[in-house]
């Protein structure tokens, strides 16, 4: 006999969501889920344990990577998900993952179990030592791998006379820095008289950037500001920087420490300014290019 007025309506799990309870699934390695809040979709690349929780880090089809707290509010396949950390096996292979695809201060990825290659006749020459300790803090493992060796100028005064002594030729490039390369200042009257040297025609490639110093490439928000200063014509430029800091600013060992501080603000690229990014990225490419 068929029941006229259907089963129980209580019978069943009545308060169940619409889309259905959440389900317990492992934080695998490239599971796709999507993070309600915010609509963000992305693959499991880690899972780590931080402040006494565990965080899921997701990447989505661009490369950006974002973090959020395991547990509810996830989506697979519009089904709703409560990652658990994932087995201990899984949790291996995620681990052996993220070293393999561990980034390197510049952005790239980290080359693991790899010595570094014998130098390379090539080479890139920096003004000075800042210039030469920022690009190793950034770029120094990509250095290490192609085998490039960066070298110090102690001032761009006698570039030509540096160039000639160097002797480019095929295999072995010049890739070269300049602080404050704008029209119309020293820099770039040096700059033109050595890049109209025959020895400079198809090995050397000059490159600057517009920053009095290189510490000005540093973003100005990792030391609190929104610009950096404008320090007065007759101050020495990196006292007066530290000056405005309110730093000890001195003597040459005071100057020595702030920039050791401010270095100390720069964890990777993010932290630099685009303008010194892209010039140092080029020179790479120029001196580790195949027909070099």
């Amino acid at each position: 006999m068929t029941d006229r007025y259907g089963s129980d309506v209580l019978s069943g799990d009545w308060r169940a969501p619409k889309r259905g309870r959440s389900q317990d699934v492992p934080a695998e390695r490239d599971v796709v889920v999507e993070e309600v809040e915010t609509g963000f979709v992305g693959a499991v690349v880690r899972v780590e344990k931080a402040g006494g929780m565990h965080i899921v880090h997701l990447e989505d089809r661009r490369g950006k990577v974002r973090a959020f707290p395991l547990g509810p509010g996830f989506l697979i396949d519009g089904r709703p998900v409560n990652l658990t950390p994932p087995r201990p096996a899984d949790a291996a292979a995620l681990a052996a993952a993220r070293a393999a695809t561990t980034r390197t201060a510049s952005g790239s990825v980290a080359v693991a179990d790899q010595r570094a290659k014998v130098a390379l006749g090539s080479r890139i020459f920096v003004e000075g030592r800042h210039d030469a300790e920022l690009v190793e803090k950034v770029w120094g493992h990509d250095l290490r791998v192609e085998g490039v060796v960066v070298e110090m100028l102690d001032g761009v005064d006698d570039l030509s006379a540096v160039i000639k002594d160097f002797a480019p030729g095929p295999g072995r490039r010049m890739g070269i820095l300049v602080d404050h390369l704008v029209p119309g200042t020293k820099e770039q009257r040096i700059v033109d008289a050595a890049r109209a040297l025959p020895q400079s025609r198809d090995h050397v490639l000059i490159l600057g950037h517009p920053y009095v110093d290189v510490w000005q490439s540093v973003r100005p928000q990792k030391l609190g500001w929104t610009k950096w200063p404008v320090i007065p014509r007759g101050t020495s430029w990196k006292h007066g920087i530290l000056a405005e800091l309110g730093w000890p600013h001195r003597t040459q060992a005071d100057v020595a420490q702030g920039w050791k501080r401010i270095l100390g603000t720069v964890d990777n690229y993010a932290d630099l300014q685009p303008e010194l990014l892209g010039r140092v990225e080029e020179l790479i490419d120029f001196v580790t290019a195949p027909s070099s």
